[in-house]
């Protein structure tokens, strides 16, 4: 009965219910103390275990309906009429002898037993259902009762014959149908929702190519990740183990007892709260990737220290302020189209870019500090600087760089990729949501 549970426990995942592995552990003790004989019993249980609010209970008890509906089979119609023993003798399919002899826990049972066979929990899209559909026929034994059902009809002058595949005709319907309902049921508990399908493609889309009427939706999306990241490291931090025994220092310490180690003391890790440098090429190629990029960086400031944007296209310039005025929305669209910022949107150039950077901004780089680069390398041939990327990678904790541009073009053309890779410290191909999530996750999760 565990693999039920979980099959339930899925079930309801798919309908937005959100269930924990400890809390699918407290379903199955649960459902193991109340036993499975009374229906209610089993439905309070699961529910105080899985149904956290108001709105959850209510997807619970319509899942719960759904799922645990035990009328996989009802036969409709008149009693079966007796078969002529010979007739009898010619059907040699178990599905149908059930027919004839009018057994549907049977039917059901071989109904049940296909789904299982056939992986009928799988179903995910609505162009699977006849596909499963076919599929589950086949192992109940369709083709067969076809092949009788033709064989009887055949034999025009028995009127015995013409009853039996008349009985048969009705019982191929009603099975037929359960099966389509079967299968319907299921599709119901486990389908991905237009919705969910909208979702997973744009986490995985490649962001130069989204299009701007689906911006909100990646807003939401991007919310969506924030709140996973913040709530995976929120706990990490509450739930910190204590860490491995500080020897020196407990030793230290227990000579005041005479050597006896009365107090001890723990080493601990805490995890940093960097703070971040982003130097983002604003030019057109790269400027989804810094829109998600940023969206991304700011939503997450309560885990970040201090954070710098700075922009260049053919030089750089400082807007942190304007990300500190603003709302992210209001703030990217000012970086991208605001006259009053000192940016020259011609040619993109890392040679004047990155010698302003070394002018201006490389004090402010310390040991404590992240510096991402979010850009493609290509410089129009221009000077590369390696040079001042290697007093920043000497000088920062870490430098990042990502670059929207599949790997195998890194190199090629005007691209300064592999100059600079012996600089940096992680080097990421970053052009979906889902490589955004990584890169800020990692960024997170740096400890000293």
């Amino acid at each position: 009965m565990e693999q039920v549970i979980g099959s339930f426990i899925s079930a309801l995942r798919t309908t937005g219910v959100r269930i924990s592995v400890s809390e699918s552990l407290d379903a199955v003790r649960a459902a193991g103390l109340v036993g499975y004989r009374r229906r209610e019993d089993l439905r309070n249980a699961l529910s105080s275990a899985l149904a956290k609010s108001l709105p959850e209970k209510e997807k619970f008890d319509a899942c719960f309906e759904m799922f645990f509906s035990f009328d996989v089979f009802t036969p409709h119609g008149d009693a079966r009429k007796p078969v002529d023993p010979e007739i009898r003798s010619m059907i040699d399919s178990d599905i149908a002898s059930m027919i004839i002899s009018g057994d549907p826990s049977g039917i059901a049972t071989l109904i049940r037993d296909a789904a299982e066979a056939t992986d009928l929990s799988s179903i995910r899209y609505y162009m699977q259902k006849n596909i499963f559909t076919v599929r589950m026929l086949e192992k109940i034994g369709m083709p067969k009762l076809d092949s009788t059902l033709n064989q009887l009809k055949s034999m025009q002058g028995s009127g015995a014959a013409q009853a039996a595949a008349a009985q048969l005709e009705d019982g191929r319907q009603q099975i037929l149908d359960a099966v389509r309902n079967y299968v319907e049921r299921e599709y119901q508990l486990n389908a991905i929702t237009a919705e969910d399908m909208a979702e997973a493609y744009l986490r995985s889309a490649t962001l130069t190519n989204i299009e701007q009427r689906y911006f909100s939706k990646m807003q939401e999306i991007i919310q969506k990740l924030v709140k996973q990241l913040e709530d995976r490291y929120s706990r990490r931090l509450k739930a910190a183990k204590r860490g491995k025994l500080d020897y020196k220092k407990t030793l230290r310490k227990g000579v005041r007892y005479g050597g006896l180690m009365f107090e001890a003391f723990w080493k601990k890790k805490k995890v940093d709260r960097p703070d971040v440098i982003a130097i983002c090429d604003i030019s057109r190629s790269v400027s989804r990737v810094v829109r998600f990029f940023l969206m991304f960086l700011y939503s997450m400031q309560k885990r970040i220290g201090r954070i710098r944007i700075l922009a260049f296209c053919s030089n750089l310039a400082d807007v942190t302020h304007i990300f500190d005025r603003y709302p992210i929305e209001e703030a990217l669209l000012r970086m991208q189209e605001d006259p009053n910022i000192p940016i020259l949107r011609g040619r993109t150039d890392y040679d004047r870019s990155l010698m302003e950077f070394k002018e201006h901004y490389l004090a402010l780089v310390t040991r404590n500090t992240t510096v991402i680069i979010l850009g493609d390398a290509r410089n129009n041939y221009y000077n590369s600087r390696a040079e001042i990327l290697k007093m920043i990678s000497e000088r920062c904790k870490r430098l990042i760089w990502l670059n929207p541009e599949t790997r195998s073009f890194w190199g090629t053309g005007d691209s300064e990729m592999k100059t600079y890779t012996p600089y940096c410290h992680v080097l990421k191909e970053c052009n979906t949501l889902t490589h955004l999530e990584r890169v800020v996750g990692e960024l997170l999760s740096v400890r000293h």
